[in-house]
């Protein structure tokens, strides 16, 4: 049965991506808004990805909490996290 009435909490989402650049080298970052930051990418205005444009979003993951969302890109940023990357997200 649903209530009458139904609260809705907003929930900021953080994103946690990776991008596969046209020189095959990838890149990892986090947002909480993807849309506007992969515009970001595709316009160069990023340093890393403006010389290895087009970019192509392969893989995100959604967190509530910004922390563990940071946390998550920092790991895959690490070398067990490459590993873990290439193993099962790419």
């Amino acid at each position: 049965m649903i209530p009458d009435e139904v609260s809705v909490i907003a929930v900021t989402m953080w994103f946690v991506y990776i991008l596969k650049c046209a020189d095959n080298s990838y890149y990892t970052g986090c947002t909480s808004d993807l849309d506007d930051r992969i515009n970001r990418h595709l316009k160069g205005e990023n340093t890393y990805t403006r010389d290895r444009l087009p970019v192509i979003l392969i893989y995100y993951s959604a967190f509530q909490n910004k922390y563990k969302a940071y946390e998550f890109e920092k790991y895959l940023k690490s070398g067990s996290g490459k590993a873990f990357a290439k193993k099962r997200l790419l």
